[in-house]
């Protein structure tokens, strides 16, 4: 029923309360026995407690404050009422849980003693800054403390606190807690070069350099690189490639994940958003980037209050006590971020529009080194120029340079993963389409082949399948190739048809056929389906 190392530490207790001549034996007497005890030991040390500061004060309170016996005789020393609950406590705990565990271990013991909540052992523990639920976290979960206890009130610990003291000091600061220094990424090689993006980067330098509201905003679709400009600006800070006002900056990227983990209670959230806001107002030169910015209305608040993230952020940012780079999209922009007119008024708008081909290919030459040197492959010229036009043609989900460089990536860990005996050491053009047909769920031949070649006979290719319309198939044609020129906008239908006549004339075969040669997809909605209400 009891474990062995609790049965000692039981005995310890009662041998030191008969030596020292102690009428009973209190639930601080067990603590105190406790601290020598392996289980409960580890379970303080992991809760941050000072063991020794902890032995300290229950000593000096039991010799304070327990009765001694008289005379030379042995001392029958008995338990307490609170002593015993502990202990029956622990082992109805144990019996309940129902998971097999047969043995009471001190650890257990430890989560029954803050059932005494009148005592001074539980007085003592909470000093340290140890609570029930930080101890059966780590029992239950293996999860510890992660902040440093409360500073000990009582003058026994008065001497144990300035001792600690340079110790506490060096604990991380919350810039190193939550947040990211970009700068000493670009400095180790941990950030890739900023290709291009010349004009958003000098529009951010010259929002930087502003008294008030220097605060700029990159706004712009998923993929087209609004995190690598505030990278990059951390990579122009290291190579000195900046304006002198800003050769000393350093730029942070807020962890909004490390920030939320571990808040369990009501304003530890604010208090460690009030930190970070301070450490920045203590560095002059730190730029915060917070990515995905729209997620700061809202975080941290509670049900139905109103206090959140950005109300702690607005009032630095309209004194210009710190400078901030905001990243988010379209969508979050308009939908959240612009609703929030206080806060969308301190920061400076800089749209990120999606590169073209061409700059997506000057982005994957840049690029190409650093992929070469991770896959151990090299890759063609042609390869590049493929990945960048065929990602922009066939995967419509994503945005360049996002998807191109995706394209590249995965090509070179298709070759990596292959015997060394079929392993190529170029990635050329073939290679990209192959991915590029993966990625977007489409025959190779359909990548691989030009429309050239489909376009120039496609007028013949219709009639010979289609009967009868050669007049119509000659319009259709001729519309197709049209839209196909590159005269047209690229992100508009190629053309909207409507193909009118008796049943049975060939307006379904006519559309089925001419996506069959130009091999993209058919979707067929027969509207017939949908004449009764209840088919919709």
């Amino acid at each position: 029923m009891i474990a062995q190392e609790l049965e000692v530490s039981l005995h310890m207790a009662f041998v030191e309360a008969r030596q020292q001549r102690h009428e009973f034996i209190t639930v601080e007497h067990l603590l105190l026995a406790l601290l020598d005890n392996p289980s409960a030991a580890e379970v303080l040390r992991a809760c941050s407690a000072n063991i020794e500061d902890l032995r300290k004060s229950l000593t000096n309170f039991i010799k304070d404050n327990t009765p001694q016996v008289a005379g030379t005789d042995d001392v029958d020393t008995q338990p307490t009422l609170g002593f015993q609950r502990v202990i029956q406590r622990a082992i109805m705990h144990v019996q309940s849980t129902g998971n097999g565990k047969k043995e009471v271990t001190g650890a257990n013991v430890l989560v029954a003693i803050f059932g005494e909540k009148d005592s001074h052992a539980v007085y003592y523990l909470h000093q340290q800054g140890v609570t029930r639920l930080d101890v059966v976290n780590y029992i239950a979960h293996g999860i510890k403390k992660s902040d440093p206890p409360e500073p000990a009130k009582g003058n026994e610990s008065g001497a144990s606190e300035s001792e600690e003291g340079g110790e506490r000091s060096e604990k991380a600061s919350p810039l190193e807690q939550y947040t990211q220094n970009l700068n000493q990424l670009a400095k180790e090689g941990k950030i890739d070069p900023l290709i291009g993006r010349q004009y958003e980067v000098e529009r951010v330098i010259q929002i930087l350099c502003r008294r008030r509201k220097n605060n700029p905003l990159l706004v712009g679709e998923a993929g087209v690189g609004k995190t690598a400009i505030a990278e990059g600006l951390a990579w122009r800070i290291t190579e000195k490639d900046v304006p002198e006002i800003l050769a000393e900056s350093t730029v942070y990227a807020l962890d909004m994940g490390a920030l939320l983990a571990g808040t369990k209670y009501r304003g530890d959230f604010e208090q460690r958003l009030k930190g970070v806001l301070k450490s920045l107002r203590d560095k002059p030169n730190a730029i915060l980037f917070i990515d995905e910015i729209h997620t700061l209305i809202g975080a941290g608040a509670a049900s139905g209050g109103t206090l959140d993230a950005s109300n702690l952020l607005k009032p630095a940012l309209s004194a210009g006590q710190i400078k901030c780079i905001g990243a988010t999209t379209f969508t979050e922009y308009r939908g959240i971020f612009e609703k929030d007119a206080a806060l969308s008024r301190r920061f400076q708008k800089v749209d990120v529009v999606e590169p073209t081909v061409a700059e997506t290919v000057e982005i994957l030459k840049g690029l190409r080194t650093r992929f070469e040197e991770h896959h151990g492959v090299k890759y063609a010229a042609n390869a590049l120029q493929a990945a960048a036009e065929l990602s922009a043609k066939f995967i419509n989900d994503r945005h360049l340079p996002d998807k191109a460089i995706d394209v590249i990536d995965e090509a070179g860990a298709a070759q990596r993963i292959l015997p060394a005996s079929k392993r190529k050491k170029t990635i050329g053009k073939t290679e990209v389409e192959e991915i590029v047909a993966k990625i977007a769920r489409i025959p190779p031949a359909n990548v691989s082949n030009d429309d050239r070649s489909k376009l120039q006979t496609l007028e013949r290719d219709l009639k010979s399948v289609v009967f009868g319309q050669d007049k119509a198939l000659e319009v259709l044609a001729s519309a197709v190739k049209m839209a196909r020129s590159g005269l047209g906008k690229g992100d508009k239908p190629i053309g909207s048809f409507l193909f009118s006549g008796p049943t049975g004339v060939g307006k379904t075969e006519a559309a089925k056929q001419l996506a069959f040669i130009m091999g993209v997809e058919l979707i067929r909605f027969d509207m017939s389906e949908y004449m009764e209400r209840h088919a919709v």
